[in-house]
């Protein structure tokens, strides 16, 4: 398995371009998976310097609603003819603002996609043979703060708050995908029911949002409870956030940025 971060925030490859977004190439011995397309081509320019072919792709995941993680679909199926499209029908038929800072839509334009290659999940389940999703996670350990900033538009336009129900993570052969984990990194893995060697993405950790101590908090219990999975994140989790947690969870916690890849 190796899987190559296309599209972040942060880069340590002055030829890489970077973003408010998120984007992964995947490879298993069976697949080739596209894990979210960031917010725009970045991730396609991105490929070109690191050697990653698209065209052979065959499903592209893609987390949220929001346009940081599902804006370059539209470039990638120029690029691509057969990927089957991964994604809730919520994240298709909605609205999604944020109000940190001014209010702003972060609602994804979505390009036609044939039903052929369209893969709408909204239940918990094996799409392929080891290749599962998880959809409507229960929350029942605490949501990220910075999740007070984003709403939806209901039907009468009135702003009410994101409850993420367009949500969804990804896993296989051991490795877990959370997207920028809305619903908790703590409340994807308890509903995870497969073993877990593996974390790769945002953690929606802001800084400024939860207290150091409530950080603590929870990557203790995460060490407590999961003290044999590797966490990769970066994207939407703070540079402050993830120093707080690096000191509790040590080499167990690792950083990723544009043009990082991992063999395993």
């Amino acid at each position: 398995m190796k899987w190559t971060v296309l599209s972040d925030n942060r880069s340590s490859n002055p030829m890489l371009e970077t973003e408010h977004g998120l984007s992964v190439f995947l490879t298993t011995e069976r697949y080739k998976i596209l894990l979210d397309t960031g917010a725009s081509d970045v991730f396609i320019r991105n490929t070109e310097l690191l050697g990653v072919d698209l065209s052979d792709v065959d499903y592209v995941f893609i987390s949220h609603g929001h346009s940081d993680h599902a804006g370059g679909l539209r470039y990638f199926l120029e690029h691509n003819q057969k990927a089957q499209v991964i994604v809730s029908p919520d994240a298709m038929n909605a609205q999604f603002f944020s109000k940190r800072g001014n209010l702003h839509s972060i609602t994804t334009e979505w390009p036609e996609i044939g039903k052929d290659r369209l893969v709408l999940i909204d239940h918990t389940c094996e799409i392929t043979e080891g290749l599962h999703v998880m959809a409507h996670i229960p929350q029942n350990h605490p949501m990220p703060k910075g999740n007070q900033h984003l709403y939806v538009q209901d039907a009468d336009g009135a702003y009410i708050h994101d409850d993420f129900r367009h949500e969804l993570a990804l896993y296989v052969e051991g490795l877990l995908f959370t997207g920028c984990a809305h619903s908790g990194l703590e409340n994807i893995l308890a509903a995870c029911p497969w073993p877990v060697n593996t974390v790769v993405g945002g953690f929606h950790l802001l800084d400024g949002q939860e207290t150091d101590e409530e950080v603590k908090s929870l990557t203790q219990r995460l060490k407590a409870k999961y003290s044999n999975t590797q966490f990769f994140t970066s994207h939407c989790t703070g540079d402050h956030v993830y120093d707080v947690m690096k000191g509790v969870m040590g080499e167990q916690l690792q950083s990723f940025s544009c043009g990082y890849a991992n063999l395993s």
